[in-house]
């Protein structure tokens, strides 16, 4: 199977890290998740984080700079390279798209990464040891 790009926002509030849920019963559902998606063809990765975050939130947002990209391999097969981008939204209302059961600003110290998505932890975790709080 062959690797998928997605792009992951990782946008702060008062210290706090923007999350979302994935639906129950659907493919991974109710983990939680760095809000964004698949880099379709022809996007840069900053492009697909705007356009997913319009989709899936209903917010305009402005990619900054690339803080880490990961590799992960799912049990199931599919393999995929997260670059997580520091975000700027235009706006602190958000709307769940279709494919999101729950949105939470958290802090990042009270995340427990059983309840996150595989392809975040690793990544998440070096945010909670760096005790990083950019608002």
């Amino acid at each position: 199977m062959s690797r998928i790009q997605v792009a992951a926002a990782v946008v702060w509030r008062d210290g706090r890290l923007l999350l979302t849920q994935r639906p129950p019963g659907g493919p991974l559902g109710g983990l939680w998740e760095f809000p964004g998606g698949k880099v379709e063809p022809g996007e840069t990765h900053e492009q697909a984080l705007a356009r997913e975050m319009l989709e899936e939130l209903h917010v305009r947002a402005r990619p900054g700079p690339v803080l880490a990209v990961d590799v992960h391999r799912y049990q199931h097969g599919l393999e995929v390279e997260i670059w997580f981008i520091a975000c700027e939204l235009a706006s602190d209302d958000l709307v769940a798209g279709p494919g999101i059961h729950d949105i939470r600003w958290w802090n990042p110290e009270e995340i427990d990464l059983s309840i996150v998505l595989e392809g975040d932890r690793r990544f998440l975790a070096e945010l909670k040891g760096a005790g990083q709080a950019d608002s």
